[in-house]
């Protein structure tokens, strides 16, 4: 093998696939990283056998050929190349990879690629095309709700259900409930429902670029997988078997209280509540005020057996009872957190009810709250 490449671009795409090798391999050829010639394009790729990524980047191909290089020793010695390009040429029968850039050379000792397991690639003229934005903001929406401990894995992961011209993601922890919708580009034929790990939607995410206009997400036949395409990169995933919960049946039906209030401001209310509420389990209470006169208000306080106490007082428009509800503050400066818009609506039912909140103008996307205690 012997191949040039420009050093910017052979960094983005290992840091692209470095994703997927593991902290911990179960073989040690799976630390490695494997690199294979493929139609004046370096083809890059790493899997810890329940996530693979496969990252394509332009090449001068002199020899063709491939090997696998250590996938940390390889990326930290590129980061530090000087930006120019890099000449890669393998021994065959050593499995020594030169490497040369500027005045720099290096000799990586390598392992043969016929050792490096399969790594599956996306079929890129079959799948659910889903739009690049879209699909970032629906897992930026649910990806913090799953549940980060595996004692049910299910929850560990985020339904995906594919349903005429519409896509739901799903997730749940137990104490939360994320649910966001959006438009397919083209409506699927059947539906569709798989469970997919959170990790895998977030690096998917994590690995849109400008110039993805959409996902491709397909599900080869026959094996518990699930494939993402985009313009440059494949990422492969194992799916999780089990049932996830009805989560239909969580939400709400009904409300006594309507709270519209800025999102900034509510944001920074329950971030300075947080300062003290760590010190409970994070519990802060919320007090709902409507007004007789002009507007209501929200206040969030928190109080630590050590630190001492917090009260923040926010106005907001209340259209309801008053209520006192105690939620965990963490839970409500995480979905905050993703809400861009101005404005969000906190739909209450009393103290030992679900709160509800979505933001204002837009009816795909809401969040679920559990309550951690109850009375006033």
């Amino acid at each position: 093998m012997r191949v040039s490449v420009l050093q910017e671009n052979l960094y983005k795409g290992l840091s692209i696939v470095n994703r997927a090798v593991p902290s911990r391999p179960t073989l040690p050829v799976l630390a490695n990283v494997l690199l294979v010639t493929d139609n004046q394009r370096l083809k890059l790729s790493a899997t810890n056998l329940e996530l693979g990524i496969t990252c394509w980047i332009g090449a001068k191909v002199e020899e063709e050929g491939a090997t696998t290089a250590p996938s940390r020793t390889l990326l930290d010695l590129v980061s530090n190349l000087s930006p120019e390009r890099v000449d890669l040429s393998l021994n065959p029968r050593n499995q020594v990879m030169n490497l040369k850039c500027g005045s720099t050379t290096a000799n990586i000792k390598c392992v043969d690629a016929s050792e490096y397991p399969l790594v599956p690639e996306a079929d890129s003229s079959r799948g659910v095309a889903i739009p690049a934005d879209a699909f970032k903001e629906m897992v930026s929406h649910v990806d913090f709700a799953a549940a980060k401990e595996d004692n049910r894995p299910v929850l560990t992961g985020i339904l995906t259900r594919f349903e005429e011209d519409k896509v739901t993601m799903a997730s749940a922890d137990g104490f939360r409930l994320s649910v966001r919708h959006t438009l397919l580009e083209a409506p699927v034929q059947e539906r569709t429902e798989i469970i997919i790990p959170s990790r895998t939607l977030t690096e998917v995410a994590r690995i849109i670029s400008d110039n993805d206009p959409h996902v491709l997400i397909s599900l080869p036949e026959g094996r518990n997988q699930v494939m993402f395409h985009l313009a440059d990169v494949d990422i492969v995933s194992s799916l999780i078997e089990g049932v996830f919960p009805e989560y239909e049946a969580i939400i709400p039906r009904k409300h006594a209280t309507v709270t519209q209030v800025y999102t900034d401001e509510l944001l920074r209310a329950c971030k300075r509540s947080e300062v003290f509420a760590k010190d409970a389990a994070n519990a802060a209470k919320i007090v709902i005020n409507p007004a007789e006169a002009g507007p209501g208000s929200i206040l969030v306080t928190a109080t630590s057996q050590e630190k001492g106490d917090n009260r923040g007082l926010v106005d907001a428009s209340v259209d309801g009872d008053e209520l006192e509800i105690s939620f965990n503050i963490r839970y409500l400066i995480d979905v905050l957190s993703v809400i861009k818009e101005d404005q969000v609506i906190l739909e209450t039912s009393g103290s030992a009810m679900p709160g509800i909140v979505r933001p204002v103008g837009r009816d795909d996307f809401l969040h679920v709250i559990m309550p951690m205690s109850t009375g006033r």
